[in-house]
């Protein structure tokens, strides 16, 4: 929850309107601001103070405790043209939390935090249980010395300027270690505990094997991703109990599908009693990895017999594939979510000309592979191969990245051993739509002239089919120096279903700084002036020109002539 705080009118607007965009997020504080102030404190995760950052923190101060649990505060000044991120930023959730509110209420977004300030991810917030000196190897990072990484599990962290040696180490382990006086260890969830237990198993008891199970195998509690069990069991109260005592979650599977799951040491005690011959051993490896505790059953002090088995399983972290579209070229048609991605991948795969759009976006330590055109395929494959040795990947495309694009042969490559991420980008043909007025107002279709991948005769039935059906058809790729014939062509076969005055829509390098457009007709339109710079956009029967514009009615009716 989200305590909202103000001092006065201007500030209450402002307080309101957050109010009023988030229902479910924040709770607004009456009263006078050191009482509310304390009062938000003590109940709410992350604070809004609509107050002089003097007055916030003089108000804060005597409640700080430990930066770990207090929340994260976001301070808003009268004219609202600033939001500062003032106490919490990664922990908090403050940073994140100011450019929210920045975005909502049109204030600029304060954030001092050493590492966002540079553009670095900050290493209490990748989301993975820490340990060790984080400020030091923080301040390493900034200053630029060696920091290595040593991962010994495979996991897609975002770009970090990591070296192959360094005095300081960024250690990626599940092993129960303690960390060097200059080192942080970060811990993946990479382990499975797959439990069996019998009707009525202590939670204590379910709770005390797995313990000393990961104790033995040198195994970090922290890096624990679920227990696993069988669905008979899965409203068993001491493996519930155990789970939520642990803070993971309870997966449980069908007794057939673990059935399958080939184990070391199956029984026919599960298997009488729940249809499957291994419940901990194959719970742990059902979703695939390597098994590094073998089942085994706990021991009760009073001699009796165990009600409880356990096996622990390493799974292997999956990488990240984000198919990222960039958009038509300018930069204010590129998505949130697709710059969050860039930001996000540790690995980008590209061509050249897009890299370059986009370089500034990436944070330092982003590996770049890029490559120039023709190379299509072979940036797919480096992709997935990539996706694949553990990383997180970002390949783009320019407009939409499923359309014409780098979507489908990545995916041809994949398979589900990946993650895989698709982020819609405007497209070319929107694009150009916009500038030309409302060309796609109805039925619509994209076709590419280009034969290098399709054969002639395909494209030409795809247009005749337009032609016949009166779509409005956009041509992608539609003539270059070394194939000058096939837009004529394709323009000849809509002019066999259409009148020369059909209106075309022109346009090149939509939304760039170079952008041209320009309105003629289906008779009118010289093929020479045309490059693959450009996207051709012909009307049907019902396109109209109005005031400039190039416009396709919803309804072929709004087009009859007034009585």
């Amino acid at each position: 929850m989200i305590g909202l705080i103000s001092a006065t009118a201007a500030g209450a607007a402002a307080r309101d309107r957050l109010a009023a965009a988030w229902p479910d997020r924040t709770r607004v504080y009456d009263g006078g601001a050191g009482e509310a102030v304390r009062a938000a404190f003590a109940e709410c995760e992350q604070l809004v103070c609509f107050l002089a950052t003097g007055a916030a923190v003089r108000l804060l101060a005597p409640l700080l405790g430990d930066k770990t649990a207090d929340p994260g505060v976001v301070c808003v000044d009268e004219g609202g043209r600033f939001a500062v991120s003032l106490l919490g930023g990664h922990g908090g959730g403050a940073n994140e939390l100011a450019r929210e509110v920045g975005g909502l209420l049109g204030a600029e977004p304060v954030v001092t935090t050493a590492t966002d300030a540079v553009g670095l991810p900050g290493l209490d917030t990748l989301g993975l249980p820490y340990e060790g000196a984080v400020a030091a190897v923080s301040r390493a990072l900034l200053d630029g010395e060696p920091v290595a990484l040593a991962a010994e599990v495979p996991w897609p962290l975002p770009a970090l300027p990591f070296s192959p040696e360094g005095a300081y180490t960024v250690r990626l382990t599940d092993r129960a270690v303690a960390p060097g006086e200059r080192e942080v260890l970060l811990r993946p969830p990479s382990l499975v505990v797959g439990v069996g237990a019998s009707r009525g198993a202590p939670a204590d008891e379910v709770l005390a094997l797995v313990e000393e199970a990961l104790r033995e195998a040198g195994l970090s509690p922290r890096s624990v991703a679920e227990l696993a069990t069988v669905e008979a069991k899965s409203e068993e109260p001491g493996v519930v109990a155990a789970a939520e005592r642990l803070g993971v979650p309870l997966v449980t599977y069908p007794a057939a599908e673990l059935a399958y799951v080939a184990v070391p040491n199956p029984s026919g005690a599960p298997l009488a009693a729940v249809g499957t011959p291994s419940v901990a051993e194959a719970a742990a490896l059902a979703r695939g990895g390597e098994l590094l505790v073998p089942k085994r059953k706990s021991v009760r002090a009073d001699g009796r017999p165990a009600m409880a088995t356990c096996a622990v399983a390493r799974r292997p972290g999956r990488g990240r594939l984000a198919v990222v579209g960039l958009g038509p070229g300018a930069r204010d048609l590129l998505t949130p979510r697709a710059t969050a991605e860039l930001r996000r991948a540790s690995v980008l795969v590209g061509l050249d000309q897009y890299v370059d759009q986009i370089r500034d976006l990436l944070r330092p330590g982003t590996r770049v592979l890029e490559s120039g055109l023709g190379a299509e395929e072979e940036r797919a494959r480096t992709a997935v191969e990539e996706a694949r040795r553990g990383h997180a990947v970002a390949l783009i495309g320019s407009g939409d990245a499923g359309v014409y694009a780098m979507a489908s042969p990545a995916l041809a490559e994949a398979s589900d051993d990946i993650d895989v991420v698709g982020v819609p980008g405007v497209t070319a043909a929107l694009a150009a739509g916009a500038i030309l007025g409302a060309p796609l107002g109805h039925d619509h279709v994209s076709i590419s002239l280009s034969d290098l991948h399709t054969p002639w005769e395909v494209i030409e039935r795809r247009v005749r089919a337009a032609a016949e059906a009166d779509i409005v058809v956009t041509f992608y790729n539609p003539r270059s120096r070394g194939r000058d014939w096939q837009l004529p062509k394709a323009l000849a076969i809509l002019a066999g279903h259409r009148d020369p005055a059909t209106p075309v829509g022109v346009v090149r390098n939509a939304s760039r700084p170079d952008e041209s457009s320009r309105l003629t007709t289906l008779g009118g339109l010289d093929p020479a002036t045309v490059d693959m710079m450009t996207v051709v956009t012909v009307g049907n029967t019902a396109t109209r020109s109005i005031a400039g514009r190039m416009v396709t009615p919803r309804g072929y009716r709004w087009q009859e002539e007034p009585k």
